[in-house]
């Protein structure tokens, strides 16, 4: 399938000169957003993931739907102030900004196998940081799983460690 006739080009957002890619018409479509999740799920299981775990928000739209098709769990990773119990937690650069994740700090078991779903690989921040919160918790990584992955922002170099599984390439 070609996933790129389903994401929509906007300029200039969230601010000048940022071309944004937009997801939701493939997760409107339901036949692309099956395939979608079909494909990331393929990988997970290569990857033995005992565990999935997703940035919010697009994190949790691709990632549970893995987890629930394997009949594991999910750990949302999260901004400041919207985890109720006790956190982790990480600060990091974005490619247009600064921000914090969160997780619960008995979201990972100790060796437990995970694997990251988010919908952008562009930089490399927020997986980075996500990488950062489970090692803290004791989990070990098995790969980084993206939608879109922006390749001239270089994202994939900070996961040299990691296999990482993209369904569409931006240069």
């Amino acid at each position: 399938m070609d996933f790129k006739q389903y994401i929509a080009d906007i300029n200039d957002f969230p601010q000048d000169g940022i071309l944004f890619r937009d997801i939701t018409p493939l997760m409107a479509n339901g036949v692309a957003f099956h395939e979608a999740c079909a494909k990331l799920l393929e990988f997970a299981k290569s990857v033995g993931a005992e565990v999935i775990v997703g940035p919010e928000s697009r994190g949790f739209i691709f990632g549970c739907p893995v987890a629930y098709e394997m009949g594991i769990g999910f750990v949302p990773v999260r901004k400041p102030g919207k985890l109720p119990r006790e956190t982790v937690s990480v600060c990091y650069d974005l490619e247009y900004g600064t921000n914090e994740l969160h997780m619960h700090a008995d979201g990972i078991q100790k060796n437990a196998k995970v694997l990251i779903i988010d919908d952008l690989l562009a930089t490399g921040g927020t997986v980075d940081a996500t990488i950062q919160l489970v090692n803290q918790l004791g989990g070990e990584v098995v790969g980084c799983a993206f939608l879109i992955e922006l390749e001239g922002l270089k994202g994939r170099e900070l996961l040299k460690d990691y296999p990482v599984f993209t369904l569409m390439k931006y240069e």
